[in-house]
């Protein structure tokens, strides 16, 4: 199923679009599924400088395949403002929501994933005074969905992508910390399925293990793959033999979860 007309996010300009020169306002791109009682937002990877094509249209037709809705996010990068691609990942999962679906979760790769990890750990219920009807949904995702993440900009990070978004702020350590998502996970963290090949040696495997401990330390629970062959950034991985088994779990794993029709 192809995906239809990108929607714009804010009906109007976003949040730090003056910090974020040069791009298109943020918006998703739909891969709506009839029937579908969950959906999906994807966060293609890149650095926070680009976002990689097979990371995201090509995960939504996964998703499609196993009756899951599914809506690439195309979000701001650098140069913009350190919260601009929160501001649209948190903005995507609302506006998501407020299309009726019983659950929505968040998937992200690499970079992508950290924004991901970022959306799980740093979140709201929405605010029921808002005259914009879609800022009154919470923004905190049903399952967060971290593929080789850059889970945290802490230790074993991709320094990259850390500087990329943060520019002059990349050594200061409370900023760091904030996008770090092993140090926020709580009880009320949303449930993950993570995935990692052992051999990427790009963003370090650590990034997967350390949140998963985080995540088993507060009682959340998780799923955790880690394949012991693919370099970074395989997407679906189908040339990467065990790799190339993470989509078929993730979409068991969803539909157990009622994602599905």
């Amino acid at each position: 199923m192809d995906g239809q007309e990108p929607i714009f996010l804010w009906p109007g300009e976003a949040p730090y679009t003056a910090d974020s020169p040069g791009q298109a306002q943020p918006s998703i791109k739909p891969f709506p599924v009839e029937g579908a009682r969950g959906a999906v937002v994807v966060c293609p990877g890149g650095g926070y400088v680009m976002k990689a094509d097979h990371e995201g249209d090509p995960i939504a037709r996964m998703l499609n395949f196993a009756g899951v809705a599914a809506y690439v996010l195309d979000y701001r990068v650098a140069p913009c403002h350190r919260l601009a691609p929160w501001t649209d990942a948190a903005r995507a999962v609302r506006l998501v929501r407020s299309f009726g679906y019983e659950k929505v979760g968040i998937l992200g790769f690499s970079a992508g994933g950290n924004l991901c990890c970022t959306a799980a750990v740093h979140y709201d219920g929405g605010d029921p005074a808002s005259a914009d009807p879609v800022e009154r949904f919470s923004s905190r995702p049903d399952v967060f969905i971290p593929c080789y993440p850059v889970a945290s900009f802490g230790p074993y990070t991709h320094l990259g992508s850390r500087q990329s978004l943060l520019g002059n702020d990349w050594e200061n350590e409370e900023i760091v910390r904030w996008y770090s998502a092993e140090e926020h996970v709580t009880p009320d963290t949303p449930p993950a399925f993570l995935w990692h090949t052992a051999e990427d040696d790009c963003v370090p495997v650590q990034n997967s293990l350390n949140l998963a401990k985080a995540l088993a330390d507060k009682g959340v629970l998780f799923e955790l793959h880690v394949y012991p062959k693919g370099h970074h950034g395989i997407g679906l991985g189908s040339e990467f033999g065990p790799a190339a088994e993470w989509g078929g779990a993730l979409c068991r794993y969803l539909l157990e979860k009622g994602y599905g029709r």
